[in-house]
């Protein structure tokens, strides 16, 4: 099943509904609760998509690509290395990638995203699939020269604008094999499977939910594949992920803000 949120009007506030074939229908309760599914009715190219979820937190795990580490000059951590982004950085699909003034050096990470389900605690790997409710796609945006000056990824990754997610939960996807491929105004950047994390995503939920309690609603952004490369003023990024479709997003220079002096 598709799980979304939407609205129908300009002024409307988004709502959680669920995608049947084109047709869009509402759900009575957030998915994460019990809830019934109305009638599809509405036609999903008549609706606006918000970002599928407004996670309580978002916890990214870097280098578990091995060809991405190696591209980066970094080596593969012998454990999980999470870090997280601030729920303000969410935008969903067709929302603008804004560009700081802060940064010469903006890049994408076309990544898969677990949406959590359950509350969970020192989760074991072998039930970390019941603790899912569904995927969707994330871009992790970072500023690419604010991580190597910064030595901490706060501020890198931490811009409003820097984490699109859409267009939808997918709760049916078999996450072991799955392709995920970014491209930036229809060149192909990053392609790989989700086959080759280095830590798979059972693991990653028993490894965070032992530092951290995970609530429904929390996002993981289970890492980027090689590739990964600059995004500039006028273009626009697109991550692709077989079983879930397309993730799309112009991208802009901010010109509305300047650097604050310190």
């Amino acid at each position: 099943m598709r799980l979304i949120r939407y609205s129908s009007g300009k002024a409307d506030e988004p709502k959680w509904g669920w995608v049947d074939g084109e047709k869009v229908g509402g759900l009575s309760d957030a998915p994460f609760r019990s809830f019934r599914r109305n009638a599809a009715r509405e036609p999903l190219d008549k609706v606006r998509l918000h970002a599928p979820v407004q996670p309580g937190k978002i916890i990214c795990v870097g280098r578990n690509y091995a060809a991405h580490a190696a591209e980066r000059d970094a080596e593969v951590p012998d454990l999980p290395l999470i870090f997280l982004k601030p729920p303000s950085s969410v935008i969903g699909p067709g929302d603008t990638i804004l560009l700081p003034p802060q940064s010469e050096q903006v890049e994408h990470e076309g990544e898969l995203a677990v949406v959590i389900g359950r509350i969970g605690r020192w989760v074991a790997p072998s039930e970390a699939a019941s603790h899912i409710l569904g995927y969707t796609i994330a871009n992790d945006v970072s500023a690419r020269d604010l991580q190597r000056s910064d030595g901490q990824w706060t501020r890198a990754k931490g811009f409003d604008t820097f984490c699109p997610l859409g267009p939808w939960i997918e709760t049916e996807l078999d996450p072991a094999d799955t392709l995920i491929t970014c491209s930036v105004d229809g060149q192909m950047r990053q392609m790989a499977s989700t086959r080759d994390m280095v830590f798979n995503i059972s693991h990653l939920i028993a490894f965070i939910s032992s530092v951290m309690t995970l609530q429904p609603g929390d996002l993981i952004l289970t890492g980027t594949p090689a590739g990964v490369g600059p995004l500039l003023d006028g273009e626009e990024v697109q991550v692709d992920i077989e079983g879930i479709g397309s993730l799309s997003n112009k991208v802009r220079a901010d010109e509305h803000q300047s650097v604050p002096d310190v």
